[in-house]
């Protein structure tokens, strides 16, 4: 059977024949761990990680190895084969808007039941326009917020790429200026009208994906913007990173929204900036610096929202504890424990 290869951002896919990356062989552990998660909770938990076009996890997911850029192309075909592995962050989209096509590459990898969460672009999610190698701030973006881009940039080609693979669509709004972070009226009338336009034009049905925002400014964690995407059935994106609280301290937002599914992006550790996370700890192949206080805290908040019948969906950066692989595995385990199940 043939499938789709992707080719540059913006060229129609084209169908291939070439086979499969070979996926890892994994010790028993991990499926008996994919297996009793299912038993107990059917597939509303999809663990996964951010992005996956990493060398250095030969044996964890990929079965030989392979160069970056064949994992980018085609790393999916691999990845999907790993028991734990249900979902995956496409970080890519955030740099640079994917168009449908792109998208239709990637899902034409998977089976009809993966889901990616997929972060929108700074396009419409950074009030500043950024010099490219730096990161400096140059100008204000005319896009922030805009509903109209979002829905043409964004949203439609994520759609009609993806299709019902798209299980979540993730606003991390940057960290703000200070004439939006210190504005919260301007900043909630402007989620009022992103999510007026973009919560409409989402497919009904069972398998509508999600919206969620994720933050980089604990400042705007307030009850006022928890109910404001509680109106419009938009999701709180509790973001793991150094510039954010902890899980425990996020609870108050997520207690507000309830009941919903948990959306999670576990990014970076405390005290770690990532260009400093990335120097030390590649090539991503072992835990480097193993956060059992954050991972405990997550996995409690994850059985408690399995048991009550929600979804929860968590995806994990290498620059979480070293290893994105390793780290969904222990927090499987974790949520096992938590939940009763050995």
């Amino acid at each position: 059977m043939s499938r789709r290869r992707s080719g540059a951002e913006g060229d129609a896919p084209q169908l291939f024949d070439d086979p499969p990356l070979a996926a890892a062989t994994l010790p028993d552990e991990v499926p008996a761990v994919a297996q009793a998660l299912h038993s107990r909770f059917g597939g509303r938990l999809r663990l996964g990680t951010s992005s996956w076009s990493f060398p250095g996890w030969e044996g964890l997911v990929w079965g030989r190895a392979y160069g970056a850029p064949t994992l980018a192309r085609r790393g999916l075909t691999a990845y999907h084969r790993h028991p734990l592995l249900r979902t995956v962050s496409l970080d890519r989209a955030f740099y640079r808007p994917l168009e449908a096509a792109t998208y239709a590459g990637l899902a034409a990898q998977v089976p009809a039941d993966f889901r990616f969460v997929v972060k929108a672009p700074a396009l419409v999610t950074d009030a500043v326009l950024r010099e490219p190698a730096s990161g400096k701030a140059l100008q204000p973006n005319p896009g922030f917020l805009d509903p109209r881009r979002t829905l043409a940039e964004v949203l439609q080609p994520a759609l009609q790429g993806l299709g019902p693979a798209l299980g979540v669509l993730v606003f991390q709004l940057s960290p703000l200026p200070a004439d939006w972070l210190h504005d919260e009226a301007r900043l909630h009338e402007a989620l009022d009208r992103l999510w007026g336009a973009v919560v409409p034009a989402l497919p009904a049905g069972g398998d509508r994906p999600a919206v969620a925002l994720e933050l980089r400014d604990a400042a705007l964690m307030t009850p006022a913007l928890a109910r404001l995407l509680q109106r419009h059935g938009v999701r709180w994106c509790a973001g793991l990173h150094d510039r954010m609280p902890t899980m425990t301290e996020q609870l108050p937002m997520l207690r507000a929204m309830w009941p919903g599914p948990l959306v999670c992006r576990w990014n970076l550790q405390k005290g770690q900036r990532y260009a400093q996370a990335k120097d030390a700890w590649a090539p991503f192949d072992r835990l480097q610096a193993p956060d059992e206080a954050t991972r405990e805290a997550l996995a409690r908040v994850i059985a408690g929202t399995l048991a009550a019948g929600e979804a929860a969906w968590v995806t994990i950066n290498n620059k979480a504890e070293g290893s994105a692989p390793w780290s969904v595995l222990a927090l499987a385990q974790a949520v096992l424990r938590q939940s009763g199940t050995t």
